[in-house]
């Protein structure tokens, strides 16, 4: 997953190289490379004969997504289905103050 926005008028050769020589990971290893621009995310794979490069547009909202490489690492592996989902697990609840009980 890079963080941050990413310009999605990128397609699968300047992603690759993006996740080559940003990311410094090996673009045809058995992995999923996520990117996301607010209101698209695309994820690019290599599936042993070629490049496969999927897209998802969310019509209404944004994307949740993180900013920096320490919040990818904190994201559990079942979250990114919620990610795809456009649940936003960044945002915590509001802090509420209470005087009383009664």
């Amino acid at each position: 997953m890079r963080p941050g926005v990413t310009d999605l008028r990128k397609s699968i050769n300047t992603l690759a190289m993006i996740v080559e020589g940003k990311m410094k990971k090996d673009p045809y290893e058995e992995s999923l490379f996520l990117f996301c621009n607010r209101k698209k995310d695309k994820m690019l794979y290599w599936d042993r004969s070629g490049f496969c490069l999927w897209q998802k547009r969310l019509e209404e909202s944004k994307f949740p997504w993180p900013n920096t490489e320490e919040e990818v690492q904190k994201i559990p592996v079942e979250r990114f289905d919620w990610l795809l989902n456009g649940i936003d697990f960044f945002k915590e609840h509001k802090k509420l103050k209470y005087k009383k009980v009664s």
